[in-house]
């Protein structure tokens, strides 16, 4: 036994729904009239907002996004690139007991170098395009989130 919700050889009929906007309340609305016959004494108080003769710009997401990661990906190929790699040349392999896992007989414990291997000139990999783009994400965030907190450093 099939219940039929809906007739779907029926025509659509068309719907004129649209959102006027926040308005005064008239007396022929259907809340006015409930508010009148109830004999509430509740009062609407409609003010328009204060002008303050500036614009307030609000931030589009995906531009500070784009932005903010790609500064990160510059910043990590072009700045901080040589400083990471010779930090990482200065720390070396791990060891243990004066000798590197691979020397200790752990066949695994080579780096795969596949992963590593870019057609960039300075070596800009894969690893280093995902935690630089993660780091511009995480700044982006940060951005947009104290940006639409309603806080505001000038009116305390």
């Amino acid at each position: 036994m099939a219940a039929t919700f809906f007739n779907l050889t029926a025509p659509l009929q068309k719907q004129s729904a649209s959102f006027q906007g926040l308005r005064p309340l008239k007396p022929t609305d259907s809340l006015f009239s409930t508010l009148k016959s109830t004999g509430s004494r509740a009062h609407v108080k409609v003010s328009r907002p204060a002008r303050f003769g500036g614009v307030k710009a609000e931030l589009n997401p995906s531009l500070v996004i784009s932005l903010s990661t790609g500064l990160s990906l510059f910043l990590g190929r072009f700045v901080f690139l040589n400083f990471q790699r010779e930090n990482v040349a200065k720390q070396g392999l791990p060891e243990q007991n004066g000798q590197t896992h691979f020397e200790a007989g752990d066949v695994r414990a080579k780096e795969y170098v596949g992963l590593l291997k870019s057609n960039d000139p300075a070596g800009f990999n894969i690893v280093d395009v995902l935690a630089w783009g993660s780091i511009g994400h995480i700044v982006a965030y940060y951005i947009l989130a104290t940006a639409s907190n309603g806080y505001d450093p000038k009116g305390v």
